[in-house]
């Protein structure tokens, strides 16, 4: 037992001996414990310490270092800390953790610091007491560490303080100390430490609190004409102010009236201005600043809205709406504005819109939401104010709106369409039942197939409860038989725009029955006496089994249009016309004015299809009177009254051969009767007859010679006879004109006279007298040669003519060259005027003479007078 015991103590004293050296052995890797006291922290010197030099022991570096405290100021890679930047006094702690290599998991030493208290160094401070606030730690000297936190403020009386100092009741220069106390760390001193500070207050000017103004321009000025910028001022030292309407240092009035009829609305500023007092360099110069709002009351009598466009219904799923706002009489200013409206339709609201006016107008965009089916929509204007308005005016505004209407689609589904028989080139009328289309006019697009071909047709309809008709015009009804109707699409244009459109197939058949045939139509009738029955004979009906025929009678007897209805029988008619239509005598023309099938009611107007007849009176004795007639006018029997077909001249009262109407009348008894159409002859009548004539007139001995000078006339030739107040001149033996008086005699004209007593006949027989004008040598030999023309068809001295030359010299002739001495017109009395234009034979092309000079050769060719030359001038 002793044994064990010895063995037990031996393994005790080996277990004490290894865990004692093996924990030596392991702390050799991080060093030992350290420590440092830091009393004058405020020293320069201390601003940086290396932890790792204050290690005892063989520490391995490379390790890293914490913070015990978790206070600021250490690099916990290197073990460099920064004292001062500990905000107080105190003992702190720093561990070192060996790296972790073999021998050193987990190993660590601590490095003890210990700073003393500093209270900081004291300063004075100046400052302003409109900052409200100072902060007693700026009032430290900055070229020094700055105090530790841990300290407590009093003031001069004692009195813990607060380190904000509230300094804005302070309306004095004051001066003020303080004291700062931190608490004594024992490992430098046992009491704690203090510094001062001393502060004075300065006093900030006041400019014042500020009452600012917003009025009505429009309405609320008439007490602010004079207004005093002081009285929107309270607690303001003395100062100057600044802004429209202030003319110097010492005005503090302003008229506002003024200002808004001058400068219209608007925010007015006015700024009132305070100095420091002169010795006071911390505090700023001060200004307060008085608005002064000036609205203009709006005036929105008479605006509208537009909303940009109505769409079809069909549009629904596309279309965007967008509405214009335009201004009244009274102008808008431009700016922002916020508006409310409201839709009022199948789907209603009221939404609220920011916008500008720009120029008098707002454009917004409006919700497709509310627009999603056919009908009207009201957009109603509810409100208008501007977006910035300070509502010191009441606007004028009257709620104003527009209306959006979406059109339904027309539609044709179910749609019947049928139609009247008609008559070629008549009109056919169609009727629409249509059930779905609403009410108005619409317009549709149809083609025509079968007998009848046309596309593209167009009529306007007007639906009156799904119900319509239009006529398919007679021009395309040119055939009979059958066309088809084929209705491709509809219109609304019940209003200008939008005019929506359907397609359609709504087809239908139109009847075209044949026109009576009128160009074999004839009408007949025969001469009848007056209260005869009068037949009528229509015929070429062909096969018309029963038709109506109108008919009219002019001339002689006239009447209003007739109708007649009856069977055809072999393509003819036969009526008598009624009695009381014929009750006069005389030619009467019966007109076919229309003729009707009645079966098919059918019919074609009649053109020239006419008959005349005569209605003959049973004639009485003609009454005659005893006639008188000149030889000269050769008389026939034709020439006697009474003058008619149905009347015969004979030279007996028992003679049965009529007299030839060419038979030249004589002086002595003739005899007339009247024979009817109807073959009745009258008794005779005797008539006297009496053939007259006047003597020949006779020409003095060269009563035909003048001179064409003194412009002699018929007159001048009338004097020439033996019977110059009675002669009568004409142009032509025969059918001639009657010359007046006054009628120019003309070189070799041929006159023809009669004599024409007051009383009596013109002579059978007259002279031929041919006039010479050429009798001149009593008259001076002298005439003018222009010296130019102008030929330029303005009616004025168009062609070059020597006036009166035929009189003097008749067989003249004239020679007109041009410089280079070709000739370019050759006349004489019957030919005398150039009119400008290339002799033909000149060789000259063109035909039309240029301007310049020509030269005339003038040969009188009578009594030996030589030619006459000279030059002219041609200017077109």
């Amino acid at each position: 037992m002793a044994k064990n015991y010895i063995n037990l103590l031996r393994f005790i004293i080996l277990f004490i001996f290894l865990n004692f050296f093996s924990s030596k052995i392991n702390a050799q890797c991080a060093g030992t414990d350290g420590q440092k006291v830091i009393c004058d922290i405020e020293n320069p010197v201390n601003e940086s310490l290396s932890l790792f030099s204050l290690l005892g022991g063989s520490p391995v570096p490379g390790g890293t270092w914490s913070d015990n405290n978790n206070l600021k100021g250490l690099d916990p890679a290197t073990g460099i800390l920064h004292p001062q930047l500990i905000t107080k006094g105190g003992v702190y702690q720093y561990t070192y953790t060996a790296p972790s290599t073999a021998g050193c998991t987990n190993n660590k030493a601590v490095v003890t610091i210990t700073i003393g208290a500093f209270p900081g160094v004291g300063s004075q401070a100046t400052v302003c007491n409109d900052s409200n606030y100072f902060n007693l730690f700026t009032a430290f000297d900055s070229n020094s560490m700055g105090p530790h936190s841990n300290g407590q403020w009093r003031n001069s009386e004692g009195k813990v303080i607060e380190p904000s100092l509230y300094i804005g009741d302070i309306d004095k220069k004051t001066t003020l100390q303080f004291t700062y106390t931190v608490p004594p760390v024992l490992e430098c001193s046992p009491a704690s430490k203090s510094t001062t500070v001393t502060v004075t207050v300065l006093r900030a000017p006041k400019p014042g609190d500020t009452q600012n103004l917003i009025l009505c321009g429009t309405t609320g000025l008439a007490a602010y004409t004079n207004l005093d910028l002081n009285d929107q001022l309270t607690g303001e030292d003395s100062g100057t102010w600044t802004g429209p309407g202030i003319t110097s240092e010492t005005d503090h009035n302003v008229n506002l009236q003024e200002l808004f009829d001058t400068s219209g609305p608007g925010i007015y500023s006015f700024r009132y201005d305070v100095l420091a007092v002169p010795d006071n360099f911390i505090c700023s110069n001060k200004y307060s600043i008085v608005f002064i709002t000036l609205e203009k009351r709006l005036d929105f009598t008479g605006a509208k809205i537009e909303v940009a466009k109505d769409i079809c219904e069909s549009e629904i799923s596309t279309a965007t709406y967008s509405a214009k706002i335009t201004q009244g009489p009274d102008k808008i200013p431009d700016g922002t504005y916020d508006v409310t409206y409201t839709v009022a339709g199948s789907i209603s609201g009221s939404e609220s819109i920011r916008g500008f006016f720009i120029n008098g107008e707002m454009n917004f965009p409006i919700s497709s939401s509310y627009f999603q089916q056919v009908g009207k929509f009201t957009i109603n204007v509810t409100n208008i104010v501007s977006a910035y308005s300070q509502n010191s005016c009441v606007d004028i505004f009257n709620p104003f709106s527009t209306t959006l209407t979406i059109y339904p689609l027309p539609r044709l589904n179910g749609a019947v369409l049928t139609s009247t028989p008609t008559c070629q080139n008549k009109a056919g009328l169609m009727q629409l039942d249509a059930p779905q289309l609403l009410d108005g006019d619409y317009r549709i697009t149809y083609n025509i197939n079968g007998d009848n071909i046309a596309t593209g047709q167009t009529a306007v309809i007007k639906a009156v409860g799904g119900k319509a008709t239009f006529e398919v015009p007679g021009n395309l009804n040119v055939k009979s038989g059958l066309s088809v109707i084929i209705i491709l699409n509809i219109v609304n244009i019940t209003n200008p725009t939008p005019q929506c459109a359907s397609p359609a197939n709504v087809g239908g058949n139109l009847t075209i029955n044949p026109l009576p045939n009128a160009t074999t139509v004839n009408v007949a009738v025969n001469n009848y006496c007056l209260n005869d029955p009068v037949s009528v004979a229509i015929s070429g009906l062909g096969n018309l089994t029963n038709a109506k025929i109108s008919y009219q009678l002019s001339d002689s007897n006239t009447s209003t249009v007739q109708t007649i209805t009856q069977a055809v029988t072999n393509g003819r008619i036969d009526f008598v016309i009624p009695a009381a239509l014929l009750s006069n005598i005389g030619s009467t023309k019966i007109t076919l004015l229309n003729l009707t099938n009645t079966v098919t009611s059918c019919d074609v107007n009649l053109t020239n299809v006419t008959d005349d007849f005569i209605l003959y009176p049973l004639p009485a004795a003609p009454n005659v009177e005893n006639q008188q007639f000149c030889k000269v006018d050769e008389a026939t029997i034709a020439n006697l009254a009474p003058i008619g077909t149905q009347f015969k001249w004979y030279n007996s009262p028992t003679a049965t051969t009529p007299l030839a109407n060419t038979l030249l009348l004589q002086s002595g008894n003739y005899y007339v009767r009247e024979t009817s159409a109807n073959g009745c002859v009258s008794g005779a009548s005797m008539v006297i007859v009496t053939v007259s004539d006047s003597p020949l007139p006779v020409l003095n001995s060269d009563g035909q010679n003048f001179c064409g000078l003194k412009n002699p006339t018929i007159a001048d030739l009338s004097n020439n006879t033996n019977v110059p107040s009675t002669v009568v001149w004409y142009d032509a033996p025969n059918a001639g004109n009657l010359l007046a008086s006054s009628t120019l005699l003309t070189e070799q004209g041929r006159y023809y006279g009669f004599n024409f007593p007051d009383t009596g006949c013109f002579s059978s027989s007259y002279i031929e007298v041919t006039v010479t004008l050429t009798s001149c040598d009593d008259v001076p030999n002298d005439f003018f040669v222009p010296d130019g023309f102008s030929p330029n068809g303005d009616g004025t001295n168009d062609s070059f003519v020597i006036k009166d030359i035929e009189f003097l010299y008749p067989d003249y002739n004239l020679e007109i060259y041009n410089r280079y001495g070709i000739e370019m017109y050759r006349g004489d009395k019957n030919k005398p005027a150039w009119d400008g234009k290339n002799y033909e034979k000149s060789g000259i092309a063109g035909g039309i003479a240029p301007n310049g000079v020509y030269f005339y050769v003038l040969h009188f060719n009578k009594g030996n007078k030589k030619p006459q030359q000279g030059r002219l001038y041609l200017n077109r």
